[in-house]
């Protein structure tokens, strides 16, 4: 019997994202194990600085570089990530597979709608992009930074006085917390993380993970995979990272025509940019460094520069 060993993060969501991941795994290929291997991230043992300073520090990821590591060594067989904590560039020998589908890519406001937020209210979380959208929806609000996994985040609703949290509707369903969701924002105001709702999957290119390759690429969605590729070769183009407000999701049209949607925010809200555009489904990285060149020609590199500027000096 084959053996392989699969990588993740620590977290209650990781673990439940090797799950899902697994699942179908275990049942095509009954012949071959498949054991799960806990890795801890530099963000997972730093929780108190800014994300944005641990990701600078650590390749433009705080979630990803210990797993990527433990993959090139070969102390584990394939890796299982969120797909928006990845930065756009794979290490040398590592390359991403298609993703198994896509959960919902949406963000979600829990402990309150956005319209029941009163004037001031103070709402939870800790990522420059939903703080930048947040704030330019409602300038009014006090974003409170916060980190952690999803349940802790959520019980800091009571514990912290807080009136609401922001959180991925992906990773609330997965742990089975849809209960936790006041309001889905709307995504033409609130684009998310290039690649959200979706499981990075990571392996080597090595000869020897040929026959792991061959046994992943079967659950792996095609339509998916386009959709992220394109979101994904937005943001390198734009030089972007998980720590900047750069939100994009993908949908695809009849006729093999892919529709991607891009928006760069200023921290505080005051600038925004967003454009469409339409290309082949064939061509991912093409369109998204199509939209990406637009957003540029309308200023998008001189908001991220201040963005990472201002993250620098924090």
């Amino acid at each position: 019997m084959v053996q392989y060993l699969v990588g993740s993060r620590a977290s209650s969501l990781a673990k439940a994202q090797v799950r899902e991941y697994l699942r179908p795994l275990r049942k095509r290929f009954p012949d071959t194990t498949f054991t799960h291997r806990v890795i801890l991230e530099v963000g997972d043992k730093d929780r108190k600085s800014p994300l944005s300073r641990v990701s600078a520090a650590n390749g433009g990821s705080a979630f990803s570089t210990e797993q990527e590591a433990a993959l090139v060594r070969g102390d584990v067989d394939v890796i299982v990530h969120s797909l928006k904590d990845l930065p756009t560039a794979n290490p040398p020998g590592l390359v991403l597979l298609p993703p198994p589908g896509r959960e919902d890519v949406a963000d979600a406001l829990c402990g309150s709608t956005l319209a029941g937020l009163r004037k001031g209210a103070k709402v939870g979380t800790g990522a420059p992009r939903r703080i930048a959208q947040l704030l330019a929806v409602r300038p009014d609000l006090d974003i409170v930074p916060i980190r952690g996994n999803v349940p802790p985040r959520l019980k800091k609703i009571g514990t912290e006085g807080l009136d609401a949290v922001v959180l991925a509707v992906a990773g609330l369903r997965r742990l089975g917390l849809d209960d936790a969701i006041g309001e889905v924002l709307p995504l033409d105001h609130f684009p998310p993380s290039p690649g959200q709702g979706a499981l990075g999957i990571q392996v080597r290119t090595d000869e020897s993970s040929a026959r792991l390759r061959e046994i992943l690429f079967t659950v792996g969605d095609a339509a998916a995979d386009t959709q992220v590729r394109a979101e994904r070769a937005l943001l390198a183009e734009l030089h972007g990272g998980c720590s900047v407000p750069v939100g994009a999701y993908a949908d695809r049209l009849p006729n093999g025509k892919l529709r991607l949607f891009g928006q760069v925010t200023s921290l505080d809200g005051t600038e925004q940019i967003s454009r469409v555009l339409t290309g082949s489904a064939a061509e991912p990285e093409k369109l998204g460094a199509a939209l990406a060149m637009e957003l540029i020609d309308q200023g998008a590199h001189s908001i991220l520069d201040a963005v990472r500027g201002g993250l620098a000096a924090r």
